[in-house]
Formats: C-alpha cells, structure tokens, sequence
C-alpha cells in the first residue's frame, strides 16, 4: 500500500474527497427524507380530518327535519 501512495502521492487526497462527498450526500439524503415522512404524514392527518368535518356537513341536514312554513 504504501508503494501505492509512493508512487501516487495524490492519491489519499484524492480518497478523501471522495469520502467527504460521499459523507455530504449521505448526510443531505437522510436529512431529507425524515422532512418527507414528516411532511407526508401530517398531509395524511389532515386529508383525514377534512373527510371526517366533510361526512360530518353532509350527514348534519339529513338528520333535520323538514321545515314547515
């Protein structure tokens, strides 16, 4: 290994920036995804709630009786 690096001295510079940015796009990705589950459930509990405040308006005048003028 060392032969290695006596003959390519740029070698270790150049395997750390690779590991550098390798380590960046990790850290980018990961971060990333967590804000899209987050984001993603709370879309998901609020579709949910206006179905439920949308079944509970159309249910409300069915359960009215008829006015009689």
């Amino acid at each position: 290994m060392s032969d290695l690096l006596d003959e390519y001295p740029m070698l270790i510079f150049a395997l750390e920036s690779f590991l550098a940015l390798f380590l960046l796009v990790f850290i980018v990705v990961w971060t990333a995804s967590g804000k899209k589950k987050t984001a993603k459930e709370q879309l998901l509990k609020q579709q949910a709630q206006q179905a439920q405040q949308n079944a509970q308006q159309t249910q409300a005048p069915a359960q009215q009786p008829p006015r009689r003028g």
